[in-house]
């Protein structure tokens, strides 16, 4: 399962170095809008404590990598053009920025917190851009896209709706599938919008706004990412951010920090673990003046501030908060904890709340779950029935009649 991460934003709000700090790719960065014409796709990574030393065993592993006693998991995260009004209707990039939204899981929604946009996604002067503002614009283009969607299919969500067996929930899921919507989201999009039991002929006008309004938070939930907190007036607009959009998670950053720390890292300059509150200088003899304040400012300004550089972290929290995935590991051998090769721990599986035994058998190998029997708690010894719900941090022996290669 590839989990699929979309950064999103106004133009200049910093998108593209932040996806720069999480992937080391190196895409163009520029103060002109559009510089991002295509979305571009690279590979970060979530971190979480590693079982290892639980058990006292040395890993190695193969999907992902422990570095310290943290396990570095991949996930997909693609940099979308940036968003102009009337995107929805396809100006601009419009287009090839929504449908590449619909594939994500979850959106990061980058703000420039230091105000140093204006309305038209161009440089400015800091505190003069408006950041609430710019949220909300991209935000009105992501619901105004969902109610074309929607009230284009109308007819054929009514017709699908009449089938025998059908209903509301089964009919919208069908139709916009495309876009990542799932049956739960349009009963909890029912639920919320008080649109449950009421004939989809008689929506008015608002109730179809509203229904997309929140189908499109339940569908695609969105982390608040209030960047450039390195930079003046930020500290100010971060608390407006929290405080008018209580309902989200706001997560103070500085991408230009973290691609600085972690091209430093690459380089064998510093040591630094991302996410991690500190690093190290190893070479200080390697390090030109300017690589030297620049250092200095970030361990001022942001490390003394605000702790980290808060990339890592909302990567983390998209992963195990929004997006609710738990992380599991399974093993062939459960006394030396090993794969077939003799890997130990070899494998970390990020898994939705609410998945099974019989799920994560489906993840590993389709062939395990065709003569599933049950999964062995490595803690415990005990036998866990193919329902059994998983939790964060299992480690599973799965135990089926069937071979795999």
């Amino acid at each position: 399962m590839v989990i699929r991460i979309g950064i999103i934003g106004k133009t200049n709000a910093g998108k593209t170095t932040l996806f720069n700090s999480m992937t080391l790719l190196s895409g163009e960065v520029s103060n002109y809008p559009f510089t991002t014409k295509t979305p571009e796709t690279g590979v970060a990574s979530v971190v979480t404590i590693c079982v290892h030393k639980e058990f006292n065993v040395q890993d190695n592993p193969a999907n992902s990598r422990c570095e310290d006693g943290w396990r570095f998991v991949p996930v997909e995260v693609t940099d979308l053009p940036g968003l102009i009004k009337g995107a929805w209707m396809g100006k601009g990039l419009g287009n090839q920025f929504l449908s590449v939204a619909a594939q994500s899981d979850a959106l990061l929604h980058v703000v420039d917190a230091s105000g140093s946009v204006d309305k038209d996604g161009k440089i400015t002067e800091p505190g003069t851009g408006e950041p609430l503002a710019d949220f909300a614009d991209v935000e009105l283009e992501l619901v105004l896209w969902y109610v074309k969607l929607f009230t284009s299919n109308i007819s054929k969500i009514s017709k699908l709706v009449r089938m025998p067996g059908s209903s509301i929930p089964d009919a919208v899921a069908q139709v916009l599938q495309g876009v990542g919507v799932r049956k739960e989201h349009v009963q909890n999009s029912l639920r919320e919008s008080l649109l449950e039991g009421k004939d989809i002929d008689n929506w008015s006008e608002k109730e179809i706004q509203n229904f997309c309004w929140v189908l499109r938070e339940v569908s695609k939930p969105t982390l608040i990412i209030a960047n450039k907190m390195d930079l003046s007036y930020s500290s100010e607009n971060f608390k407006r951010l929290r405080e008018k959009y209580k309902g989200l998670i706001v997560v103070p950053t500085s991408g230009e920090a973290e691609l600085t720390l972690r091209r430093a890292e690459a380089k064998g300059l510093i040591k630094y673990i991302p996410g991690e509150e500190r690093f190290e200088i190893v070479r200080p003899q390697d390090l030109n003046d300017a690589q030297k304040a620049a250092l200095a400012y970030i361990r001022r300004k942001v490390f003394g501030e605000y702790l980290r550089t808060g990339v890592q972290f909302a990567l983390n929290i998209a992963i195990f908060k929004l997006l609710k995935m738990n992380s599991v590991y399974p093993v062939a051998d459960p006394q030396r904890l090993a794969d077939k090769e003799g890997r130990i721990l070899p494998d970390l599986y990020l898994m939705p709340s609410g998945s099974t035994v019989a799920d994560l058998a489906r993840t590993v190998h389709t062939d395990l779950a065709k003569g599933l029997l049950y999964a062995l708690d490595v803690r415990t010894g005990l036998h866990l029935p193919t329902n059994y719900v998983l939790r964060d941090r299992d480690v599973l022996s799965i135990v089926s009649t069937a071979k795999t290669g």
